[in-house]
C-alpha cells in the first residue's frame, strides 16, 4: 500500500502545542536511549551463540557461555518491563529473570526502531538496522519512490536485493551446525523469512505445544545444533486489546507454560534463550494521545510520505522542504517526542554505528520517536493501525528493553 499525500503550504500560523506537551524547549534527540549495539542488542545474540558453536567469522558481543546445543525462543512483544510487572501471570519466566544476559539479571535491547521486521532481521542476520536495511515497519524505497511495508513485503521488492547478507543460520549450516527453524507453517515462504531466518531446516507446526516439543527434539539430532522457535500471539493480543486486558494476560500465562514445557525437555549439553523482538505501550484513545496526521495541517505540511508506525515515524519531505518539516514536527511534538533529522539520527547511532549508502535513503528526512504515551496516527492512510491499543517502535524502555533468559541442561 502506498500512502501518497498532496502537500499543503508550509504553516505560518503561530504554533499551539498538542496534547500534554509543555511550551518550551523540545526534547533533545541526544537524550534518546540508543540500543546497545555490539555489546547487548538483539543483533549480537545469534553471532555470540554461533561463535560458541565454532562458526567461523562470528564475534561474541554478548558474554554467553558456549553450549553444544542452542535454542532461541522468541516471543513477539514480550518486553522486559511488562514481564517484570506480571510475576503472577508468568511465574516460570519470572524465576528466570536473574539469569538474564549471562546471569547479570539485566535486559538487552532491541534495535531501533523497536518493531518486528527490524528486530527479526537483526536477530537473523546478526547485523544492525543500518546494515541489513529494514529500518522500520514501512520505509521509502528510494528506487521507486514508494513506501514499502517490510513486514508484509508490499509492494513486492526482490528480497535479496533489499537485504543481501547471509543469515547466521546459513553460515552455521555451512560450518556443520544442524540449524533449524520451528514456527508456524505460513511463515515458510515469506520474504522476511527468506532474508532473515532461512538456513538449515524449516519445520512448520500450527500448535505452539507441538513447536516446543519439536524444538526440543531437534536440539538432539546432532552434536552441534542451533534451533529457533517463535510465538506471535502475545503481540497480537497486545495490539488488539492492550496489555491492561485479560486477553493479553492470558496470553502471557500461556507463554509461561510454553517456555516451561520447552525447558523441561532440553537434551543434555543444551542452552535455551528466551527473548523478544520488542516491548509495547498502551496508547489512550483520546485525541490528545492519538495525534492524527491526516487531520493535522501542521504536521502534514510539506510531507510527501509518512512511513514507520504510530510510535516511530519516518517523515519524507517534498523536495526542498526537509528543514521546515523538521522544525514544525519538533515544535508540534515538543516534549512528547525525540525528533531528529536523518543526519542527526544516523550520527547519534540510532540505526547502528554506521548506515550503509543503500540504506540511507530509506530513513526519513525527519525521524520522530515518541517519548510520552502518544502516537502519530493516520486515520485515513492507516485505518487499521490507527485503531490499535498496544503500540511499539520507539526508544522508550518499555519498548526497547527485552529479556534474555537462560536455561541450561
Amino acid at each position: 500500500m502506498t500512502f501518497e499525500h498532496t502537500p499543503h503550504p508550509l504553516p505560518t500560523a503561530p504554533h499551539t502545542p498538542h496534547g500534554s506537551a509543555v511550551p518550551g524547549t523540545p526534547l533533545d534527540p541526544r537524550t534518546a536511549p540508543v540500543p546497545r549495539y555490539g555489546s547487548g542488542s538483539l543483533a549480537d545474540l545469534l553471532p555470540s551463540l554461533a561463535a560458541g558453536l565454532g562458526v567461523p567469522g562470528m564475534t561474541a558481543g554478548l558474554p554467553l557461555e558456549a553450549a553444544d546445543r542452542v535454542c532461541v525462543f522468541l516471543v513477539d512483544g514480550m518486553g522486559w518491563e511488562a514481564l517484570k510487572a506480571h510475576p503472577g501471570e508468568a511465574p516460570f519466566l519470572t524465576s528466570l529473570l536473574p539469569s538474564s544476559t549471562a546471569g547479570t539479571g539485566e535486559p538487552i535491547t532491541s534495535g531501533f526502531p523497536s518493531t518486528t521486521a527490524t528486530s527479526l532481521a537483526s536477530v537473523g542476520t546478526g547485523r544492525v538496522p543500518g546494515a541489513h536495511g529494514l529500518p522500520g515497519y514501512t520505509a521509502l524505497d528510494p528506487a521507486t519512490g514508494r513506501l514499502m511495508n517490510q513486514l508484509r513485503w508490499q509492494p513486492w521488492t526482490e528480497p535479496h536485493v533489499w537485504q543481501p547478507y547471509p543469515t547466521v543460520f546459513q553460515q552455521a549450516e555451512a560450518a556443520g551446525v544442524a540449524a533449524c527453524q520451528v514456527t508456524a507453517p505460513h511463515f515458510e515462504h515469506t520474504p522476511l523469512t527468506k532474508i532473515a531466518l532461512s538456513g538449515g531446516t524449516f519445520l512448520g507446526r500450527l500448535s505452539a505445544e507441538d513447536r516446543m516439543d519439536l524444538a526440543a527434539e531437534r536440539l538432539a539430532v546432532s552434536g552441534r545444533t542451533l534451533v529457533y522457535t517463535y510465538y506471535a500471539e502475545l503481540d497480537g493480543n497486545g495490539h488488539r486489546y492492550g496489555m491492561d486486558s485479560d486477553a493479553w494476560r492470558g496470553q502471557l500465562m500461556y507463554v509461561d507454560r510454553l517456555a516451561q514445557r520447552l525447558a523441561e525437555q532440553l537434551p543434555p549439553r543444551s542452552a535455551l534463550y528466551i527473548t523478544a523482538d520488542h516491548g509495547m505501550v498502551d496508547i489512550p484513545g483520546t485525541p490528545e494521545a492519538r495525534i492524527d496526521f491526516d487531520e493535522d495541517w501542521e504536521l502534514s505540511a510539506g510531507v510527501a510520505h509518512l512511513g514507520g508506525e504510530g510510535r516511530m515515524r519516518h517523515v519524507y519531505a517534498v523536495a526542498g522542504a526537509a528543514g521546515d518539516v523538521h522544525t514544525v514536527w519538533r515544535e508540534v511534538l515538543a516534549e512528547q517526542a525525540w525528533v531528529a533529522t536523518r543526519e542527526e539520527a544516523i550520527e547519534l547511532g540510532w540505526f547502528g554505528p554506521g548506515v550503509e549508502p543503500r540504506v540511507r535513503g530509506r530513513i526519513g528526512d525527519v525521524v520522530a520517536a515518541m517519548h510520552d504515551d502518544v502516537a502519530v496516527v493516520a486515520t485515513r492512510r492507516e485505518p487499521k493501525e490507527s485503531e490499535l491499543i498496544g503500540m511499539h517502535g520507539s526508544a522508550t524502555a518499555a519498548e526497547q528493553l527485552v529479556p534474555l533468559l537462560e536455561v541450561r541442561s
